[in-house]
């Protein structure tokens, strides 16, 4: 469990993002990168970077283990959350910070022996940062930059919804919106977490960053003494990567093809959206662009025949997707 400890001068001085940032989205997209889960959203990504993505991103890879702790210094508070910003902070880390995050890499991963690269890194050595800075600015090259146009939509369709909520319902509206298991009781937020872990805002206040490469839970910084920041996920389109990439992977073009002739295309196209995760039939209607009484008839279809479930929540209910859904999404016999 997190737990995020407020004050009323913390709710004042607690903000929205701007936009992306690109340092976490580095960070957390090379996550998606290394792992099953969200097929469905981010599959045409992996397909379509894996053999792009830089020898040196090892690096990367090696501070961004495919579970679990990642070192706090790759990303940075900056004011904009632009790449240019975040590399200009990352290349000033102090040598403490680096000491005391590959220290802490090693203690979380003790099966899993830091490289002897990073013992320089450690030591301050100016030269190794600049080999991650190096290999953070090929990877984003690479892998990141085709797709901003649409990392950028993502977030901003999610800052603009949070923008109203704030406008209707002040802060406490928006915190207890921000996840599906956040729970606001005055004065402390509370979200499912891998871990128990608590932080005291004293007067600091929170930056809320939407993230388009964040999946499933939200991600906070592990040490607390750092600028407060609670990286959550938005909802991608299903299709966002296929329609950024040439010449995708065939065999998902063919199955997403048959499945819009099985079931129409928005009917499929509310299921994949489904599959991000639970939701409310508000949230599917946001998720797909389609009017509340649209996505509710929708989901009465694919509850009749067995693709989704949905459980009453209160006054409301909230709709996943079954097993016979996901065979379904993924090309595989029921």
């Amino acid at each position: 469990m997190l737990r995020i400890h407020f004050t009323g001068e913390d709710l004042s001085r607690t903000r929205l993002a701007k936009g992306p940032d690109a340092m976490w989205e580095t960070v957390l997209s090379l996550y998606r990168l290394r792992r099953v889960q969200g097929a469905v959203v981010f599959g045409h990504w992996r397909r379509a970077v894996r053999a792009k993505v830089p020898a040196d991103a090892r690096l990367l890879t090696e501070l961004v283990p495919s579970s679990g702790y990642a070192v706090d210094f790759l990303t940075p508070a900056t004011a904009t959350g632009t790449l240019r910003d975040g590399m200009e902070a990352l290349r000033a880390t102090p040598a403490r910070r680096l000491h005391e995050d590959v220290t802490e890499l090693a203690a979380r991963h003790p099966g899993r022996p830091v490289p002897a690269w990073a013992g320089g890194l450690a030591r301050g050595e100016r030269g190794t940062l600049e080999r991650v800075a190096d290999a953070v600015s090929g990877y984003t090259s690479a892998c990141l930059a085709p797709y901003w146009d649409r990392v950028a939509e993502g977030v901003g369709r999610d800052l603009a919804m949070r923008r109203q909520t704030l406008a209707e319902a002040g802060w406490p509206g928006v915190l207890a919106a921000i996840h599906p298991s956040a729970r606001w009781d005055s004065p402390v937020l509370e979200l499912a977490y891998p871990a128990d872990h608590d932080i005291v805002l004293d007067g600091r206040g929170l930056v809320l960053q939407p993230s388009f490469f964040c999946w499933g839970q939200p991600v906070t910084l592990l040490d607390t003494a750092l600028p407060p920041v609670l990286a959550y996920p938005v909802t991608p389109r299903p299709d966002w990567a296929g329609a950024a990439v040439q010449g995708d992977d065939a065999r998902a073009v063919r199955s997403g093809r048959a499945l819009a002739a099985l079931l129409g295309h928005t009917r499929a196209r509310v299921l994949e959206a489904m599959a991000l995760g639970e939701c409310t039939t508000t949230q599917l209607a946001a998720r797909t662009d389609l009017p509340l009484p649209t996505a509710s008839r929708h989901a009465s279809v694919l509850r009749d025949a067995g693709l989704i479930g949905t459980e009453r929540d209160g006054q409301g209910v909230r709709h996943h997707v079954t097993a016979l859904g996901r065979s379904l999404l993924e090309g595989r016999p029921g």
